[in-house]
């Protein structure tokens, strides 16, 4: 049986990058999977390619930094499925690259609203349906710049932090009520947002990065949905309240920035 058989997943910014690859592995563990995100032409294609393989999904337009859209996006999946068992609150927006003395409020509030405020409401919204099931697992997405620093991303490292401070505080408040809060922490990975920073800031970038992980290499988008499967199934019943670093060891040894930066 696949491990997620009967489940109903919800997945915010499904479209591309990891949320894409989350959804595609979910799908095809036997989850229903509700694809959230604004690239609607891309998202429906998605979802109609996953029900093609035999799986089961659906596309919902959800602006994460609109409450509303959140809203709808997991009354959806009650509406079609009755239930909600997994929560991935994925979406995210790069803005960094400058001294915090640098960024605008705009810039501030901007990041803010997609990266920390979608992950309160994601929750908010999809918590008393776990509650009443007794049952659910929330995955949130945090990133290695939670732990380490790079200059020019105070604000990311922020929203980051505050996302796994979070979780973990969901994960006892919410543990006596099977429900599991746990977040995952990426390196680099080789996704659409990530080639828009290397082209945004450029230079040798993209080198860099791949000299900070001691693996030798960035990481693929299969790879955080293999931890994010795992976090959602029933193998990680007991494992709750924790942060997943997937990051090829990016925050195992000391950041190095190589001078091709």
């Amino acid at each position: 049986m696949a491990r997620l058989t009967g489940k109903s997943a919800v997945i915010t910014g499904a479209a591309d990058g990891i949320g894409h690859a989350i959804a595609e592995a979910m799908a095809k563990e036997g989850a229903h999977v509700f694809l959230g995100d604004i690239a609607d032409a891309q998202g429906e294609t998605f979802a109609a390619d996953l029900r093609a393989a035999g799986c089961s999904a659906d596309y919902v337009h959800c602006d994460v930094s609109k409450e509303t859209d959140i809203a709808n996006l997991i009354a959806t999946a009650i509406a079609k499925t009755g239930r909600l068992d997994i929560l991935v609150n994925n979406a995210a927006i790069a803005i960094g690259g400058m001294p915090v003395h640098e960024m605008t409020d705009a810039q501030w509030h901007r990041l803010i609203e997609v990266n920390l405020t979608s992950v309160f409401r994601g929750c908010k919204y999809a918590l008393p349906h776990m509650i009443a099931q007794k049952s659910g697992a929330i995955i949130n997405m945090a990133s290695a710049q939670g732990h380490i620093g790079l200059d020019g991303w105070t604000a990311y490292a922020g929203a980051k932090g505050a996302v796994m401070a979070m979780t973990r505080q969901m994960a006892v408040e919410f543990g006596p009520l099977n429900i599991r809060v746990n977040s995952i922490s990426p390196g680099t990975i080789n996704t659409p947002m990530n080639e828009k920073v290397v082209a945004e800031i450029g230079g040798n970038l993209a080198k860099a990065w791949v000299k900070m992980h001691p693996i030798g290499r960035i990481g693929k988008p299969e790879e955080v949905a293999e931890a994010a499967v795992y976090l959602a199934s029933d193998a990680a019943g007991f494992t709750t309240g924790i942060d997943l670093r997937v990051d090829g060891g990016l925050t195992a040894a000391p950041r190095f920035v190589p001078d091709l930066l």
